[in-house]
């Protein structure tokens, strides 16, 4: 079975609601129809598994003109909801699995709240579907780096610089010690820095920093388009020896990031911009774990999750819900993805992001924390690193900065900031 959990604001019996929830998303609709035999909803209905009553609305959170038609405008319930799903009723499509546990139960009229909280799978389900190529373990080998977190940046200025300016930036920071360096989400195929021509003039400079000190450093070009274009680009980056294409997950799409999946091997890095659109809200869209299981079904290997302290609105129990769901298998073996903390992260908040995820697996990137260095970007990364050494041998950042001039002007520049 397919088993999803919602969150779900309704002003009727929730017995009935659920039922009714279940049988739309399966084998049914709003009333029964010729051919709907008792065998066929046993064999593909949908199953309620339970309804708990969480809280109380007094007005309703989002307008239903069913439900004011009926007048049922005063207060109602706000429910967990679980029902579990036939996986015959999907089979392994993963645009319908989405249409299944999400589909037109936004629309319904008896509610006036829903979010997809999370959607479970049993191992063997999850087997028939898309796995990372690098996940975790490919992405350290591939890097080099063990035993810590990988720290890396955004090229900064994100648009408006040129193909060879990019790469002599990519350059500086090869030589810095990044271990990986990505596009900003919105550089794309610009007039003035195509996507092939930024991967033959970047990946010309990280191949002469890995011939000359062995490094490989990984660099995550944004290749995000329409999927054929998506497919040449991926195409170009691994004939000039790149290992990570990065994708806008939200406006490509599951069925596209299934495709370049499954055309190429290199790594998938699944940039989520845009699903603050789906998440913030408490009663209405999808929650993290919902929705990275699905993009883990299309076999992503890295998944943004934001960060700790910095500039997004999220809190850090979303954030280490986001990461902890990344770093936990969906079903057998090791199928796990790198979360990716960004925005607005800098030294002083790898103490407590390492804390809060207890564990080194996780990539670690800076913008303004490296760029803006006043040091340059090989101080911000230098600082980073010294910044892990203290938490690794139980030294406060102000005690361990004492000795350390980067991470000394990191906490000046940004703990003022801050």
């Amino acid at each position: 079975m397919i088993r999803a959990t919602y969150i779900v604001e309704t002003p009727c019996p929730i017995d009935d609601v659920a039922a009714m929830m279940a049988g739309e998303q399966s084998a049914g609709t709003f009333v029964r129809v010729e051919g709907e035999t008792e065998a066929l909803r046993a064999r593909f209905g949908a199953t309620v598994v339970s309804t708990l009553e969480i809280g109380r609305a007094e007005t309703p959170t989002l307008r239903s003109a069913w439900a004011e038609r009926k007048g049922l405008t005063g207060p109602r319930g706000i429910y967990r909801v679980v029902i579990d799903y036939p996986e015959d009723n999907v089979g392994v499509n993963l645009p319908t699995l989405a249409s299944v546990v999400a589909g037109n139960l936004y629309d319904l009229g008896e509610v006036t709240g829903l979010k997809l909280m999370d959607v479970e799978l049993t191992p063997a389900y999850r087997a028939r579907y898309d796995h990372p190529s690098m996940g975790i373990a490919g992405t350290r080998a591939s890097t080099s780096v063990v035993g810590r977190p990988l720290f890396g940046t955004i090229i900064k200025p994100n648009i408006g610089l040129s193909p060879a300016e990019i790469a002599a930036l990519v350059g500086r920071l090869c030589a810095a010690g990044a271990d990986f360096i990505k596009d900003d989400e919105i550089a794309g195929t610009h007039p003035h820095a195509p996507v092939p021509e930024r991967i033959r003039a970047v990946m010309e400079v990280v191949r002469r920093h890995r011939d000359k000190t062995g490094k490989l450093v990984m660099v995550a070009f944004n290749i995000t388009d329409e999927t054929d274009a998506m497919r040449r680009h991926a195409d170009l980056l691994a004939r000039e020896e790149g290992s990570c294409a990065m994708v806008s997950l939200n406006w490509v799409g599951m069925s596209a990031v299934q495709t370049l999946r499954r055309h190429t091997g290199l790594a998938i890095h699944g940039h989520r911009n845009g699903y603050g659109g789906m998440g913030r809200h408490p009663l209405l869209g999808m929650g993290v774990r919902a929705y990275q299981t699905l993009y883990r079904l299309a076999g992503i290997d890295h998944m943004h999750v934001h960060g700790m302290g910095g500039k997004f609105s999220d809190l850090d129990e979303e954030v280490t819900e986001a990461a902890r769901h990344c770093l936990t298998p969906l079903g057998a073996g090791d199928d796990r993805v790198m979360p990716i903390f960004s925005s607005g992260q800098w030294a002083g908040t790898l103490p407590h992001t390492l804390a809060r995820i207890a564990s080194d697996d996780l990539m670690f990137l800076c913008g303004g924390g490296i760029m803006a260095h006043p040091g340059g970007p090989a101080a911000g990364l230098q600082s980073l690193r010294q910044a892990h050494e203290a938490v690794i041998s139980g030294e406060t950042l102000e005690t361990a900065a004492r000795a350390q001039p980067e991470l000394a002007a990191a906490l000046a520049t940004f703990g003022a900031a801050g």
